[in-house]
């Protein structure tokens, strides 16, 4: 097993049809390739697919050790780019130590868990029992997780492949919710002598709702709101807004139409605060910029009040950390991500996200957000809750690890738990005393396009991998 065996699989898997919700190419290429190499495979009818390797020859003695990765992932482009995720390879390029998607997600997170799983299953390695379990949807709700039955794995030591920093074990994570708020309107003509404008802000960086929640990034979804908010006093009429897109991602771009009395006012308003917004997100989003023009359009506006209670609602909502760990220095504790925001037929869809590593405070900034926008008048659901992972610090596959990385690489490697969710926590709940840990190679930019895979990385990734695996009794 070696760094280039898993980047060239990898690089097949690029090719794969793999969004979450529609993972039947990649289902059906690891149920194939489980075929071809004569390994036993099983899946269930959620799509989750178990390929199990048999112990080497003197090593039937050894526990079966579970490695795990998730089958889809986050497909996002930039707004200008012409690209079908459904049929189109992942654009890459390789370039100053990165394998970089410039346009589109990389989807490394988690195709280089399974490239690493399936480079390890076609190995001459000897070590005990494996099976490589890869889940499907776990970037929209965790469906395969939450699906699974007890008995689709047999090993009581899991490996989860889906973290990002290489050098940190990963022993804890936070659970989540999606909030969704739908308000109902009606419409009405744009007022005469009014023009419309198209309102756009976009370049922000965007980034995972989890690891980049405390990096101040600009929400392009809640700058809309801010200046929307402020430029009601001059009597504007909404005719849609539309921004975000994943649940699990910071949202990067938005648009609104609106229909104004003064257009050339309303776009110089605009202006002047695209300039406070290159001024605020200097550092985070130096890529953030505005732009607006008059446009036709024969749109009805949303009537006066409900605008009103949408514009307001969308200002207030609360986006970024909540709270910081008491118990772990730097740990995000709870956060709030105000992630899409979609209008037509009467109906304007908010989707919001929350985590918390304590439920209890998952499920209060959860309903801080359903409060919100209930007073504002609209209908709020949650959706795929999923719970945390408490760290064990006693973990026996923590200590092999431990162990190990020093070993290899002469330094110790830092254990934490992480502020994103990883699906262990659903597992715990589902096979009660599971020894987890999760460990990745660096990604950085995931769930945006941007997306890179550090190759230095991976080499020690794939290193530690291999080790752990041999060395596991």
């Amino acid at each position: 097993m070696t760094s280039e065996s898993v980047l060239e699989i990898f690089k097949t898997i690029t090719t794969i049809p793999r969004e979450s919700g529609h993972e039947g190419p990649i289902t059906a290429y690891l149920v194939k390739w489980a075929a071809d190499h004569g390994l036993k495979c099983k899946t269930d009818s959620t799509g989750n697919v178990n390929i199990i390797r048999k112990a080497s020859r003197g090593k039937g003695h050894i526990p079966t050790l579970v490695l795990q990765c998730h089958q889809d992932m986050v497909c996002e482009k930039k707004a200008d780019f012409e690209f079908d995720f459904s049929k189109d390879p992942i654009p890459y390029v390789i370039e100053d130590g990165w394998m970089v998607a410039k346009d589109t997600t990389l989807g490394a997170d988690d195709g280089i868990g399974i490239a690493a799983c399936l480079a390890l299953l076609e190995s001459d390695i000897s070590c005990g029992r494996l099976e490589c379990v890869f889940t499907i949807s776990e970037e929209t709700g965790m469906d395969g997780a939450e699906a699974m039955k007890q008995g689709f794995f047999s090993g009581k030591t899991l490996i989860n492949l889906d973290s990002e920093d290489e050098g940190q074990l990963f022993i804890g994570c936070a659970g989540g919710v999606n909030t969704v708020a739908t308000f109902s309107y009606g419409t009405e003509p744009v007022k005469p002598g009014y023009s419309c404008v198209k309102l756009v802000i976009d370049g922000a960086q965007g980034g995972h709702s989890g690891d980049d929640i405390d990096k101040g990034r600009a929400n392009a979804v809640q700058q809309m709101a801010r200046f929307l908010y402020t430029e009601k006093k001059h009597g504007l009429q909404l005719l849609d807004f539309k921004g975000g897109n994943k649940p699990n991602a910071i949202a990067r771009d938005c648009s609104a139409l609106v229909a104004v009395k003064d257009p050339d006012a309303t776009i110089e308003r605009f202006k002047v605060f695209g300039a406070f917004l290159k001024v605020e997100f200097a550092v985070s989003d130096p890529g953030v910029c505005v732009s607006a023009k008059t446009v036709g359009s024969s749109a009805q506006a949303v009537k006066a009040r409900a605008a009103g209670r949408i514009i307001s609602a969308l200002a207030a909502c609360p986006h970024g950390v909540e709270a910081m760990s008491q118990d772990i220095s730097g740990l995000v504790e709870t956060s709030s991500n105000l992630a899409a925001v979609r209008m037509g037929d009467g109906k304007c869809v908010v989707t919001t996200s929350q985590r918390s590593s304590v439920m209890s405070a998952r499920d209060m900034m959860a309903q801080k957000i359903e409060a919100l926008f209930t007073c504002a008048g609209a209908k709020v659901v949650h959706k795929f809750p999923y719970p945390g992972w408490k760290p064990d610090v006693n973990s026996h596959i923590l200590q092999l690890c431990r162990e190990s990385y020093k070993k290899l690489f002469g330094t110790a490697p830092l254990v934490k738990a992480i502020h994103a969710g990883l699906e262990c926590g659903l597992f715990l709940e589902k096979f009660p005393g599971l020894d987890m840990i999760s460990f990745g190679p660096t990604l950085r930019g995931v769930h945006a396009p941007g997306e890179k895979l550090e190759l230095a990385s991976l080499d020690k990734f794939v290193a530690l991998l291999e080790d752990v695996v041999c060395q596991f009794e």
